[in-house]
């Protein structure tokens, strides 16, 4: 059995709503790139092996300013995305070498833990797909096309789903080189637990992350992130 475990860490993404010519994974949190934290992360970790994926053309530039300037050692490769997530995560995958499991994490949830990082290992060793995730803590409605609610889900068994999602590596690679193949199933992909699902039905593992594993999608989150990293730090010396 194959127990070395890699990483895919996606850093590819345009961030629209950021409202800035930066993209959003290298903006400072308190002054450093966003992405170097989920990297730190990642590196102090059990996992054997990182595959960055960046946007186009930004290889050189991470090389340089991310990798060799915060000297990580367990980055083997850094890749370019694609258009979608999905493609980016496909690069990622193929980008890997021999691994048993994989975790597919999103660069821009900077306080990602080695907690759950753990966590999401031992549940891809166990259940061959889980996801990270924490029960929502608010009411959901369903809208209708007007925006008129049409429906209460029963909350208690609703998750918000976070990264990283972890998965057998023959598994899931399986399912990306399926989807890659079938572009009408494309459509609404936003998570690699959805092509899994899409792919064979293959029950997924719901284990659970941190209400803190926020992702930075607008600028508001940054202040966020930052406070909720703060206050963290300060929880860890009481």
């Amino acid at each position: 059995m194959n127990n070395r475990i890699g990483a895919i860490v996606l850093a590819g993404g345009r961030g629209s709503r950021m409202n800035s010519d930066v993209r959003k994974q290298y903006m400072l949190l308190e002054g450093r790139p966003l992405i170097t934290y989920a990297l730190d992360a990642f590196e102090a970790s059990q996992v054997d092996e990182i595959v960055l994926v960046t946007g186009e053309n930004e290889q050189a530039y991470v090389k340089t300013e991310i990798i060799k300037k915060y000297g990580y050692s367990k980055i083997s490769a850094v890749v370019a995305g694609g258009e979608e997530r999905y493609h980016s995560v496909y690069a990622g995958l193929l980008a890997l070498h021999d691994c048993g499991h994989v975790l597919i994490h999103d660069g821009a949830r900077p306080l990602v833990t080695d907690d759950i990082i753990s966590r999401a290992a031992e549940g891809a060793r166990t259940y061959q797909a889980c996801v990270v995730g924490m029960p929502v803590k608010d009411t959901i409605k369903v809208a209708d096309m007007d925006q008129f609610g049409i429906a209460t889900p029963n909350r208690e068994q609703l998750w918000q789903i976070q990264t990283p999602q972890a998965f057998s590596y023959e598994l899931i690679c399986r399912a990306y080189e399926w989807l890659m193949g079938h572009k009408e199933c494309q459509k609404g992909i936003t998570d690699d637990a959805m092509v899994l699902e899409k792919y064979s039905g293959q029950p997924i593992r719901l284990i659970r992350g941190s209400y803190s594993n926020l992702k930075v999608t607008t600028p508001e989150d940054l202040v966020i992130a930052a406070a909720l990293k703060n206050s963290l730090k300060k929880l860890k010396k009481i």
